[in-house]
């Protein structure tokens, strides 16, 4: 009989595991679907290392143009909020600077760009 039940019990016992370890992982970001280019984390990193430290306010992920895009929010008026691709390549810079309005390379960039995800907060400016 305690061999019947084990035999019940062993694969309900191994089997609560088996999503406690994705879980996990998507809560670190360390998920395939979560997974960040690690130009944009080198982007993060060294702004953070600044003299003085000039960290983005945030850093947004959008779908543009039917491509991944990274939108890097500066703390501050005259400074242009830089998008960038998933190679780090910059593309444009929809607003920010002396008027506000960007580069005006993508003057389409709120309204047709499409949030998908903030990937990173300072914690200074929550």
């Amino acid at each position: 009989m305690k061999y019947l039940l084990l035999m019940f019990a062993i694969p309900f016992l191994s089997a609560s595991d088996c999503g406690s370890k994705k879980e996990k992982e998507a809560a670190a970001g360390n998920s395939d679907t979560m997974a960040l280019p690690a130009c944009v984390q080198k982007l993060i990193d060294d702004a953070k290392k600044e003299e003085p430290p000039m960290p983005p306010v945030q850093v947004d992920e959008y779908v543009y143009k039917g491509k991944k895009v990274y939108l890097f929010t500066a703390q501050c008026c005259d400074f242009y909020n830089m998008v960038y691709d998933d190679s780090c390549k910059t593309l444009c810079a929809p607003s920010g600077g002396f008027t506000g309005k960007g580069d005006g390379k993508c003057p389409d960039f709120d309204s047709t760009a499409k949030l998908v995800r903030t990937i990173w907060k300072n914690p200074a400016n929550k």
